[in-house]
């Protein structure tokens, strides 16, 4: 029993980071005798059960990826450094690309030239881009049928690299497409 309660904690702590990294610290009167109350309150986005809130909390804070800092008569809740990475990480997995139901008939060309010596990265960005869907037209060039520019700019920050490395190029007309058309079921 204590297992699927560790598994749960630590689901719903994954949550708790990704919607501290998107909001910043949560602030909360530490004084008030709802304090509980009022934390499910702000969390009531993350449509978590209040009674799964504090052990996913107390699973944060074990692990430091939280901290508890008092200002005055507020608590702030706050993600650490590593705390930080770890959000990023879970919002990078959870990351996916909607698929319109009407093709605007433009395509997303994803060019990219990563040296070398960040192989493990490069390997880490076409991974992605195979899980997004893509088709690979060469070693770095990507093509896509969607828009995507916010996602590819997203990963492109996490994993640090700049516009000169990873550029996404919209075209409107590509020479025998009829290959793409059928990958891509348009």
């Amino acid at each position: 029993m204590r297992k699927i309660t560790k598994i749960k904690a630590k689901y719903y702590s994954k949550e708790i980071l990704k919607y501290l990294l998107l909001i910043g610290a949560i602030y909360i009167a530490a004084s008030s005798p709802y304090f509980a109350l009022n934390l499910a309150k702000n969390l009531s986005k993350l449509k978590i059960p209040k009674k799964k809130l504090l052990p996913a909390f107390y699973y944060l804070k074990r692990k430091g990826l939280i901290e508890l800092k008092r200002e005055g008569q507020d608590i702030a809740l706050i993600l650490t450094k590593e705390g930080e990475k770890q959000a990023g990480k879970y919002q990078i997995n959870d990351l996916e690309i909607e698929r319109p139901k009407k093709w605007d008939k433009k395509y997303r060309l994803v060019i990219f030239d990563i040296p070398a010596t960040s192989r493990i990265i490069r390997d880490i960005f076409r991974r992605k881009l195979k899980e997004f869907g893509f088709y690979p037209l060469q070693k770095s060039v990507w093509i896509y049928p969607f828009q995507c520019k916010e996602e590819i700019e997203l990963l492109r920050e996490f994993l640090g690299l700049n516009k000169k490395q990873i550029q996404v190029l919209e075209i409107t007309k590509l020479e025998n497409d009829k290959f793409l058309k059928k990958f891509f079921q348009l």
